[in-house]
């Protein structure tokens, strides 16, 4: 996503985490270092040892692994735990109750408290909550800016979508990169592509995914249908990081190359800032090619006060 070099955090927590490193000797021979160099490395860096994150973060795939319906005794030995027994006794001290008893762990998640912010993440981790009404977000600066940025999003690709296919890739801003290392965005087309589609990696990053390896979308009808998926997505991973208070946690991007590592809050303040200029941009080129944006006011408040019915 950015190009700052080699990631050596991530580096080590990739030894630490291996499924086949169930040894500190092994850790450290996965990131071609002594026992220790890499433990006081690790530990520096992360304010945890390697031994300590590794229990952890097993025990917190355990907890969640537990949750969708895995047995204790597979999920023991998936853990890298010799026999239940054991598994029982480090759950137990690590959750407060053992792993046949869910509902507590259930109510707070999978995560255990930690130094760093380095957690346990999955694939289906998310959850889609119910809707927020806007009333219930306007003490929320960061729940109104991605309501509405999703919002404003949906209708400007409406605003667009009656484009034929040679004005919406006509060529209005040459020379448009807003991110030296993303491409151009020179169209209204390729200015919507990066408006969906750049919340897609940071989503497989967070969830623990694999990149998408499907090409982008190549016409505005199956822009409309992918931002119909991310955006509940977004919104629930958004209000379930703030529930848990966890915007200073670190997100080891293995789909970076070379990875990186970045805190959550960066990754929000980076989406959102590109996507407002983006969402500017595309109102100018829309009404270059006579298309009427009027409207559709860019503003938050005018949007904020339209959701509530004209009294916020």
């Amino acid at each position: 996503m950015t190009d700052t070099g080699r990631d050596r955090l991530r580096e080590l927590l990739d030894a630490v985490l291996d499924d086949d490193n169930d040894t500190l000797d092994d850790m450290a021979a996965g990131a071609f270092s002594s026992v220790h160099h890499f433990s006081r490395q690790l530990s520096k860096s992360t304010g945890e040892s390697p031994v300590a994150l590794r229990r952890r973060v097993m025990l917190e795939r355990a907890a969640w692994e537990l949750q969708r319906g895995q047995s204790v005794t597979d999920t023991a030995f998936a853990a890298g735990y010799d026999s239940v027994d054991g598994f029982t006794r480090a759950f137990g001290r690590a959750f407060g109750h053992p792993p046949s008893r869910l509902g507590s762990a259930t109510a707070r998640g999978h995560w255990l408290p930690a130094p760093n912010g380095i957690h346990f993440h999955s694939p289906t981790v998310l959850y889609i909550d119910g809707p927020t009404s806007a009333e219930d977000s306007a003490g929320d600066v960061l729940a109104l800016l991605v309501r509405h940025d999703l919002d404003d999003v949906a209708a400007l690709l409406d605003a667009a979508k009656n484009l034929d296919d040679e004005t919406a890739r006509r060529p209005r801003l040459p020379g448009h990169q807003p991110l030296a290392w993303s491409g151009p965005e020179e169209s209204i087309m390729a200015a919507l592509v990066h408006l969906v589609v750049d919340k897609r990696p940071w989503l497989a990053t967070i969830e623990g995914a694999d990149m998408p390896t499907d090409p982008a979308p190549d016409t505005i009808s199956e822009l409309i249908d992918l931002h119909a998926d991310l955006a509940p997505r977004w919104l629930a991973l958004t209000r379930d990081i703030d529930r848990r208070q966890a915007w200073g946690d670190r997100i080891v991007d293995a789909l970076c190359d070379p990875p990186e590592s970045f805190l959550l809050s960066q990754i929000w303040a980076h989406v959102l800032t590109f996507s407002a200029h983006r969402r500017l941009i595309i109102r100018w080129m829309l009404s270059d090619a006579g298309l009427p944006v009027d409207h559709l006011d860019p503003d938050p408040i005018i949007w904020h006060r339209q959701q509530s019915g004209g009294f916020a």
